[in-house]
């Protein structure tokens, strides 16, 4: 048997590639390439009939390192096990490629990549009673190129002093993880805008002879002081990059 049906369309010159979707099947072949797409190693197919429905071409596309023979060996028997269908070897041809990856796990590989980067990154931050009654103790916690540090501040226990207690307490984070710079907090506050809230910061940067004034900007979302943690990472991310060691 050397095609998929006794049924014969309207004549035509050409070989049939595979109908698009929607479109009437009747040589069966999106069921054959279906198939051929569900074996080991293989990771796109095309059946190519004549007007007749005589299988004439068989495109794999399949992994490297794969044996080619063994490929049109698995090919045949499929065909011939699941659908019946006895195809000459000698009309399959195999292109093998390097590792081939779907665009989600490329894009979540760039993003990770991406975020490993990046001099600064949030380890923790706590919020614990302070020393004194009506005061709060924040710590915070980055991580920068492999070394961890962390730095405490005690504030009043008020929306705006929290604010600037966890913004001041990153900064000090900061600080001693740059050796060759420093920096050093101007200011912190709420602002609103868009029908939400924001952590807005100030951040003085010191390098050598120059000194810059840095803004950041982070939504209020699980909390005010999380939120201005973030805010001075968006505001010395940049800064903090330009002076990575290479």
């Amino acid at each position: 048997m050397t095609g998929f049906s006794t049924r014969q369309p309207s004549p035509q010159t050409s070989g049939r590639p595979t109908p698009p979707e929607g479109v009437p099947d009747p040589w069966g072949v999106r069921r054959a390439e279906n198939l051929l797409t569900s074996l080991e190693g293989i990771l796109s197919a095309r059946v190519v009939t004549t007007p007749l429905g005589e299988v004439s071409e068989v495109h794999i596309l399949a992994h490297a390192g794969l044996q080619p023979k063994q490929l049109v060996r698995n090919i045949e028997s499929a065909l011939l096990a699941q659908l019946g269908l006895k195809i000459d070897h000698r009309k399959i041809s195999i292109a093998q490629t390097a590792e081939v990856r779907p665009i989600e796990a490329l894009e979540a590989h760039t993003v990770r990549d991406r975020v490993m980067q990046r001099t600064l990154l949030f380890e923790n931050m706590m919020v614990a009673p302070g020393k004194r009654q009506h005061r709060i103790s924040i710590t915070v916690t980055l991580s920068y190129r492999g070394r961890v540090e962390s730095a405490e501040e005690e504030s009043s226990d008020t929306p705006r002093s929290r604010v600037e207690a966890a913004a001041k307490a990153a900064v000090g984070v900061l600080d001693r993880l740059l050796t060759e710079s420093s920096v050093a907090l101007e200011g912190a506050k709420i602002v609103e805008g868009f029908d939400r809230e924001f952590a807005f910061v100030a951040v003085q940067g010191l390098g050598g002879r120059e000194t810059i004034l840095m803004t950041g900007t982070s939504e209020i979302k699980e909390s005010a002081e999380r939120a201005a943690v973030f805010a001075v990472l968006d505001a010395t991310n940049r800064w903090t990059e330009a002076r990575r060691p290479s």
